[in-house]
């Protein structure tokens, strides 16, 4: 299956309107038919990624996450998720990033980057863009990626980091909590033929911001090695 069908979409539109444990038990077969659709997708996508990167990731199935919404901690107690999804994950210490697809009526699309940074990674990228801020400009900028992604996202905290002044001349990029980066698809698009090597163009476009990031998070601020 290297195309998403209808079929897929409109069950999660249903579940967005059953959002049930009774109604998701009455529909199991079909959700678990769509659900092999979505496996055979990732499958084909792996497939193309790995042509291009090293991916941990074994299977189109094991990228995939649950339906299952853990409710434990949240408010909404809705039991299933209004989503399929899955991401993927770059192989050994020395390539970071990570990549993520989202299919959903109306909300569907591709992102990637580092969601939550821990503090040695958070204060080591800081470190970089303080020297090295044009590094960062010149892939955020560039053409393609500029295509693509539009602006870097992510949260940013509301004043300069501890450790830098408030007009530091990188200061907006300091500010900067997670790095992310996200391409929106249409309905159309999502079922197209197309699709797929377009989830996989769009991967690729992220490679010159993880490759920046690579480097930067396996080295020190004197360009040697941190790995073991």
């Amino acid at each position: 299956m290297t195309q998403i069908p209808k079929s897929s979409l409109d069950f999660i539109n249903k579940l967005s309107k059953n959002n049930n444990r009774d109604w998701f038990n009455a529909n199991k077969d079909n959700y678990l038919k769509e659900h092999e659709h979505i496996i055979s997708f990732a499958d084909q996508l792996l497939a193309a990624m790995n042509l291009h990167d090293n991916i941990e990731t074994v299977s189109g199935k094991k990228s995939l996450h649950r339906i299952y919404r853990d409710t434990r901690f949240s408010k909404d107690k809705t039991p299933y998720k209004n989503h399929w999804s899955g991401g993927f994950k770059r192989a050994t210490p020395q390539l970071r990033g990570g990549y993520y697809f989202h299919i959903a009526p109306g909300n569907s699309f591709a992102a990637g980057g580092f969601w939550g940074p821990n503090s040695d990674d958070l204060k080591r990228i800081r470190e970089e863009i303080a020297l090295s801020g044009d590094d960062f400009r010149d892939v955020f900028e560039e053409r393609n990626f500029k295509s693509l992604f539009g602006n870097l996202r992510g949260e940013q905290l509301k004043s300069a980091p501890k450790g830098y002044p408030k007009d530091h001349t990188e200061i907006e990029l300091l500010r900067y909590k997670q790095f992310l980066v996200k391409r929106d698809f249409t309905d159309q698009e999502v079922m197209a033929t197309t699709f797929l090597s377009e989830l996989n163009k769009t991967f690729i476009g992220m490679r010159p911001f993880f490759d920046l990031m690579s480097e930067v998070l396996t080295t020190n601020s004197n360009g040697e090695s941190t790995l073991k």
